[in-house]
């Protein structure tokens, strides 16, 4: 099915059809209510509220909203920026032909203030704007697993555009695991990864590629310096959420191999696979847990 512009397929494990049916319904539901929470072109939505008032006063906003924000502006200062929920009003479509430099000094996470007491987000400048885009696929899954586990269910896998969230164990009793790519060989594993219970979510270049002046820019941009990222090929993040998952991977595209393997080490219960653009393949420390 399509849901928030992506296939979600949801996948649970019961003996009873006509009760899966039922709980995959409720999940459903929860992924449609999750898209027009974050949607920031309802004028009715707390994210349109937001918006509007950029530069002009501060929003109160559901505690749901107010935890997202959150922990999106953790995700940024872990990333230094990286990751990045705001954006500029007047270029929401980059045109690699005709990036303004200007434009970048309103994609600055410092620049959202929020007040835990009165629940309020402000954005600073006018012309600023927030956006799940980068988060809300993983944001629905979660709230989908949760769903579902308080449905009963107990174990179960839901793939949200190709991003994998799952929890117990497949119907033999074994782990759910996913095979990540070898380079060199088509339809070949790299390597088989243990997902139970854990999110993996995959950012890549692949096809989604543009040209300029001959040159071959790549689908991602590092927020910071308004410049398309050119470097890594394919990155997939292993953590316990989809959000997380879904937050992280971007961002350790646009830093590149040292600094995202250095920043995923830190960090725990978080593993990568990193593909450059040499089909060279390099994992995090975790990885040798998982697989």
């Amino acid at each position: 099915m399509r849901l928030m512009g992506n296939r979600f397929e949801i996948s649970v494990v019961g003996s009873d059809t006509v009760w899966a049916h039922g709980c995959i319904d409720s999940a459903i539901a929860e992924i449609n209510r999750v898209e027009k929470l974050l949607s920031a072109l309802s004028d009715e939505s707390q994210v349109t509220e937001i918006n509007r008032n950029a530069g002009i006063k501060p929003v109160k906003v559901s505690a749901e909203i107010f935890k997202l924000v959150d922990r999106a502006l953790e995700i940024s200062a872990l990333t230094q920026g990286a990751f990045d929920i705001t954006y500029n009003a007047t270029h929401k479509n980059i045109d690699v032909q005709q990036i303004e430099l200007e434009s970048v000094k309103f994609t600055n996470y410092k620049n959202v203030i929020l007040n835990a007491d009165k629940t309020t987000v402000f954005l600073q400048e006018k012309g600023m704007r927030i956006g799940f885009g980068a988060m809300s696929k993983g944001y629905a899954a979660d709230r989908a697993k949760y769903v579902l586990q308080l449905a009963g269910v107990s174990s179960g896998v839901i793939n949200a555009g190709g991003d994998l969230l799952t929890w117990g164990l497949q119907p033999d009793d074994q782990p759910w695991t996913i095979a990540t790519a070898d380079p060199h060989q088509d339809n070949q594993p790299f390597s088989e990864i243990k997902i139970s219970n854990m999110a993996v979510a995959t950012s890549g270049n692949f096809d989604q590629n543009a040209t300029v002046s001959n040159r071959k820019y790549m689908n991602n941009v590092d927020a910071k310096k308004g410049f398309p990222v050119s470097i890594l090929k394919c990155v997939s993040v292993v953590s316990p959420t989809a959000e997380l998952s879904d937050a992280m991977a971007t961002p350790i595209m646009a830093m590149g191999v040292n600094a995202g393997l250095y920043l995923i080490n830190k960090l725990q219960q978080l593993a990568c696979v990193i593909i450059d653009d040499h089909d060279r393949v390099y994992t995090s420390k975790e990885i040798n847990y998982l697989t």
